[in-house]
């Protein structure tokens, strides 16, 4: 056995030894128990209707597209399809034309709060998509109501908001410039402020319970340059309601809430200063999973390391997000199977809030859209049973640290929750016989889903895997 990572066996028993040469009970071991579903293109009712499904297969958030009025038509588009490509869009409600729930593509205010009520009688609680960087490429599209709130239209924009990114490292570009054609908001203007703070109140009144931020590096932080037309970078003191703007206050306070920001990795980018404010997306670490899968290697890249400065209980992990999936389809060609076997080991493990991405109902590697349609529930993997068993092992673990080790030909990991469980995950296309390391006390163990038995004997883990598949053990 090569490869053994993080916890140290005795750490895994939450005892540590003293200068004495005897063991002590250590201090409690933080871990991340939850698991969020990204519930993409789903219509409020769809999700609604399926909330049941959702609380019985573990997660404990459901995650929704962006909930605000939105554009309907683009050019070479007419508008108004319910495609999730073609005539309609899946980005069409990542263009803002207004800060006030409802669009025709997932459903009314009504329709949201009653999913938000239904998501409260099942303890699932709901993290909104919000994007207030930017409007819809289409500017004579947003509302009379939003550029009469800001002052006129052209408040609603920086000095730069039209000037295409051209460097993403330099950072005045990448806070007030244009990306991919989408004008940037002025987002420290106080009107403005004001009003997309009475947008996230009433999310909050109708049930929301959290916030994922799109586009968050490019919102400018405290310490960055300033817009000509600001007078200070203060969105996120607002936005997480440390400050009021013109009397307003975010209604619930923000350690009440999830609330994580898509800041994706890059030279120059200030992970440590908007990890002062939220959660930040592992999006390097996403990478690296996929590599791990696509080379069929565990070890292909750094996978022992977090890939991040921020504190990885503060990371939100994911195998794909939905743009890796949707831009120039980056991981669409994964299989649902290695999807399915690398969510294992990200849930399994300590930290971090795993995030499942579902993917359109129908799709394939040869047709990434599937059905094609917008509203309707994706493809079942989010309830395939070994990833139900994976966001359970993961709430029965509070307080377990982990150890993670890996088979000498790199295929399979192991990872180990104190003494209390282990997970198991091939991702080979093999099956194959192991004896890898563990922190399972000796004995005999059958897995959960599919009842396979292994045996552990001084802490060396043996038994047979099948190919692509995971196996979850615990203690009895």
């Amino acid at each position: 056995m090569k490869h053994l990572l993080l916890s140290a066996v005795a750490l895994s028993f939450g005892i540590t030894a003293s200068a004495a040469g005897k063991a002590r009970q250590s201090a409690p071991v933080t871990t991340c128990d939850d698991v969020i579903l990204h519930a993409w293109c789903w219509s409020f009712n769809t999700i609604k209707n399926n909330m049941k499904d959702i609380a019985e297969a573990g997660y404990r958030y459901v995650q929704t597209s962006p909930a605000q009025e939105c554009v309907t038509q683009t050019k070479g588009d007419k508008g108004g399809g319910n495609q999730i490509y073609g005539h309609g869009r899946w980005y069409y409600h990542y263009q803002p034309t207004d800060w006030k729930i409802g669009n025709y593509q997932l459903g009314t205010r009504n329709d949201f709060k009653a999913m938000c009520d239904e998501a409260r009688k099942y303890g699932v609680d709901v993290i909104v998509d919000v994007l207030p960087n930017h409007t819809s490429i289409d500017d004579t599209r947003v509302s009379d109501a939003l550029d009469a709130a800001v002052g006129g239209h052209e408040n609603l924009y920086h000095a730069n908001g039209f000037d295409e990114i051209r460097d993403y490292n330099d950072r005045l570009q990448c806070t007030t410039g244009q990306m991919g054609g989408l004008p940037d908001v002025n987002t420290e203007n106080p009107d403005f402020q004001y009003y997309y703070m009475t947008y996230v109140n009433d999310l909050l009144a109708c049930g929301a319970r959290g916030f994922r931020y799109d586009t968050a590096k490019h919102i400018g932080l405290p310490s960055d340059p300033l817009d000509p037309k600001s007078k200070q970078n203060d969105f996120w003191d607002v936005a997480l309601g440390r400050k009021a703007v013109k009397g307003l206050r975010m209604s619930l306070p923000a350690d009440s809430l999830f609330i994580y920001g898509e800041v994706l990795q890059d030279r120059n980018v200030k992970e440590a200063e908007y990890a002062e404010y939220m959660k930040l997306t592992a999006s390097s670490y996403g990478h690296v999973v996929r590599k791990a899968l696509e080379k069929s290697a565990w070890h292909a890249d750094n996978i022992g390391d977090w890939c991040h400065p921020a504190n990885p209980a503060e990371l939100v992990t994911w195998v794909e997000s939905h743009d890796t999936y949707c831009n120039a389809h980056e991981s669409a060609g994964l299989s649902d199977d290695q999807i399915k076997v690398a969510w294992v080991f990200i849930t399994a493990r300590q930290f971090g809030t795993p995030l499942f991405y579902n993917r359109p109902d129908g799709s394939t590697r040869d047709n990434v859209w599937g059905n094609n349609i917008v509203g309707l529930r994706g493809n079942d993997n989010f309830k395939n049973p070994e990833v139900v068993a994976a966001n359970k092992f993961r709430r029965a673990m509070h307080g377990q640290a982990e150890s993670v080790a890996y088979s000498t030909d790199d295929k399979v990991a192991v990872v180990s929750r104190g003494n209390r469980g282990a997970a198991v995950v091939n991702l080979s296309a093999d099956e194959l016989p192991i004896s890898v390391a563990t922190t399972l006390k000796n004995g005999k163990y059958r897995d959960v889903v599919y009842g396979t038995q292994f045996t552990v004997k001084k802490g060396i883990l043996t038994g047979t895997v099948k190919p692509l598949t995971t196996y979850v053990l615990q203690s009895k």
